[in-house]
């Protein structure tokens, strides 16, 4: 005869007991609110409703878009960290270059120094580049005001640019600035005259405020008053100011900040870096070709 069951001893409802998907050896009566496989509080987190496993939180996550800038750029927030970097550094080497001015490396095409010929037409490209960070000495020309205007400046629009831009595409438009004007300035400058500081690429970023203004549809009367105040002052000063480097800053950093506002959404990325690489080959080809009339100058001297 059947024996009717009797009472489930201790062992029984351990084995019966629901278990953590991913810690077979641990029970528990929780589950994940997605899935519904059972978790123990270690693989579980807590949601909007509910608890969820790590697992699902992750499959989650890969289907989140990273929130991005109006133009692209990853979204920065709290310390503009690519505008105080560069304010630094600028400063920085205005330090060096009060502790040793041997040390200045100004831009020119080509330039008589320490008896001897130097500049960007005597291969030394990286004056363009270095020509940016350094400033008037306090005891010549305009002094210390030089690199407070301009890191002012910086101050003033960078924060604002590169969270607009992002990190990466705000950097590129400064330093695209700072060759462009580095740039004109071997081109259409006296071949022994020089220029020094980061105005250029400063009015790159005067270019690119407008840009963003316009796209965005804000008021940008503000920067346009800007912009041709501080033209005007250039070009009444032009005799003492690097008016070439200012122009050819606020050209380029407009340009690129136009082409990284405007471009696409579809391969939005690819549009950008293209150009950017398209403006620097334009650039480069300024100097090549400037070069090139400077040795044939040369070259018929000596005839």
């Amino acid at each position: 005869m059947a024996m009717p069951p009797g009472p489930s001893s201790p062992s029984d409802v351990s084995s019966s007991a629901p278990t953590c998907f991913r810690h077979p050896d641990r029970e528990t009566y929780v589950s994940c609110v997605r899935c519904g496989r059972p978790a123990c509080p270690d693989c579980l987190r807590s949601a909007a409703v509910g608890q969820q496993c790590v697992e699902c939180i992750r499959e989650g996550n890969r289907g989140t878009r990273r929130a991005a800038a109006p133009f692209g750029g990853r979204v920065t927030t709290g310390t503009p960290l690519v505008t105080w970097t560069l304010v630094a550094l600028n400063v920085l080497v205005y330090l060096v270059e009060i502790a040793n001015q041997n040390l200045v490396i100004s831009n020119g095409a080509l330039v008589g120094r320490f008896n001897a010929t130097v500049g960007v037409a005597h291969g030394q490209w990286y004056r363009l580049i270095t020509s940016a960070f350094i400033h008037e000495p306090l005891t010549t020309g305009i002094g210390i005001t030089h690199i407070l205007f301009n890191m002012w400046a910086l101050i003033i629009v960078g924060p604002a640019l590169e969270q607009v831009f992002g990190r990466l595409r705000f950097l590129a438009i400064y330093l695209i600035s700072a060759l462009g004007g580095a740039v004109l300035f071997v081109l259409i400058a006296k071949p022994n005259a020089v220029a020094f500081g980061a105005s250029g690429a400063v009015f790159g970023l005067f270019g690119a405020w407008f840009v963003v203004a316009k796209r965005l549809r804000r008021d940008s009367r503000q920067v346009v008053i800007l912009i041709v105040l501080n033209l005007a002052i250039t070009f009444v000063f032009r005799s003492s100011i690097a008016w070439q480097d200012h122009l050819g800053g606020l050209i380029a950093g407009g340009a690129l900040a136009a082409a990284y506002a405007y471009a696409p959404r579809a391969n939005r990325t690819l549009v950008q870096v293209a150009a950017t690489v398209a403006l620097l080959a334009l650039l480069v080809v300024g100097v090549v070709v400037r070069d090139q009339q400077l040795t044939h100058a040369a070259i018929a001297g000596f005839r």
